[in-house]
């Protein structure tokens, strides 16, 4: 008698090979869909029927929009920081994926999961560390199962699945394609190459020759540091981001291409887009900057930048991650207020903030007017850097 297993699916690629291949191995495949935000209605109705037609024993999509946004977009616009500088951790929602699939695994009482990540990205890590963390399962991974015996697997599995009657879509052929709530990545193909990215390596941004010829304007709304408003308009968290991404993809905001150093150790290339989540980015640092005082933010970035390394590097649930979220929470009872930002085309900008809580002197600004005299700069200066003077005068 077969057993069950709940396999998390997107109906890309590998997760198509994977139902199949599972099947033909003795599992009744059981897929789960966690629409993180990326897809549209038409997508998700090809993801369901890509499951039944592929042999699914039964298919789940889950709303995973709205804790996206909780457990992760929130915390991550606190820490304000990307992997590495630049990357905005677009693949985040795997940690909220496993947990929709241990769910349907504890609903049909199996200790069975499977995924599609190969053995060659951070994704496998990620999705283990987060299973082991959540209970006693049994992983199947029949990507890196197959990479055993295949050099070029994700040839071996489009003719697997075409030798089946399964086709498979052009530009996952060129592309593995990663999208959701968070943004679209792109690698493969030319990108793997280090050439410079053809014109199919493009999800949401408009390339520069059909950006809107008027500039946009829009204000976020925060309090205690998470986006509520747009131009007034109080909006769930997670369709605020959808609305920025449509609005600012138009305008190519958000398109990078970057290079990583990977969990496993290797240099990962991919063409990028997260024009929702830059521009938010680019908001909350504005007010930030404003309303916290020049020590937090001097030390915020260090907190910062281990959080991005952990859930970068697959320890979602490791208690260090709620541990450093504590700290982040904490420095975020100030950010309030209403910030503008504009956009040409290409990158975005905070023009205006407003906050009850900008710290503002009274009597002074900075290279236009103070209130205190000379000798009380002279003094400053001069106690401020007197360890540095002692050094050049006795060592000139």
């Amino acid at each position: 008698m077969n057993q069950d297993i709940v396999l998390a699916f997107s109906g890309g690629l590998d997760t198509s090979f994977c139902v199949p291949y599972l099947k033909e191995h003795g599992w009744n495949v059981h897929t789960v869909f966690a629409d993180t935000g990326g897809v549209g209605a038409e997508e998700r109705e090809y993801i369901e029927a890509r499951a039944v037609q592929l042999g699914a024993a039964s298919h789940v999509t889950v709303d995973g929009g709205p804790a996206l946004w909780e457990h992760f977009v929130k915390p991550f616009v606190w820490a304000g920081e990307g992997y590495q500088g630049q990357y905005p951790l677009l693949v985040s929602d795997r940690y909220l994926i496993v947990e929709a699939a241990i769910k349907r695994a504890h609903e049909l009482g199996t200790r069975a999961i499977a995924h599609g990540c190969t053995g060659m990205g951070n994704d496998q890590v990620r999705f283990d560390l987060t299973v082991k963390a959540l209970g006693d399962f049994e992983i199947i991974a029949p990507i890196r199962e197959i990479q055993k015996e295949h050099t070029a697997v994700r040839a071996y599995e489009q003719a697997y699945l075409q030798q089946r009657g399964f086709e498979v879509r052009a530009k996952q052929q060129a592309y593995t394609i990663n999208e959701n709530l968070l943004g679209v990545t792109l690698s493969g193909g030319e990108v793997d190459r280090w050439e410079a990215p053809g014109e199919d390596a493009r999800g949401w941004c408009l390339p520069r020759g059909e950006w809107p010829s008027d500039p946009l304007r829009i204000k976020v709304g925060f309090v205690n540091g998470e986006a509520r408003t747009l131009d007034g308009e109080r909006v769930a968290g997670h369709i605020l981001l959808a609305r920025l991404n449509h609005l600012f993809a138009r305008y190519g905001v958000g398109r990078g291409l970057y290079t990583g150093d990977t969990t496993i150790g290797l240099k990962g290339r991919i063409v990028y887009e997260a024009p929702g989540l830059v521009a938010l980015l680019a908001a909350h640092r504005a007010l930030e900057e404003a309303v916290a005082s020049k020590l937090q933010n001097r030390f915020k970035p260090e907190v910062a930048r281990k959080w991005v390394e952990l859930v970068y590097e697959g320890f979602f649930l490791d208690p260090l991650k709620a541990d450093l979220e504590a700290f982040l929470s904490s420095s975020q009872r100030c950010v309030e207020g209403e910030v503008t930002l504009e956009t040409f085309g290409g990158r975005v900008d905070a023009v205006a903030v407003a906050s009850k809580h900008i710290l503002n002197a009274k009597g002074a600004t900075y290279a236009q007017a103070a209130d205190w005299g000379v000798s009380e700069a002279e003094g400053f200066i001069k106690l401020y850097g007197m360890s540095s003077t002692l050094w050049s005068e006795i060592n000139r």
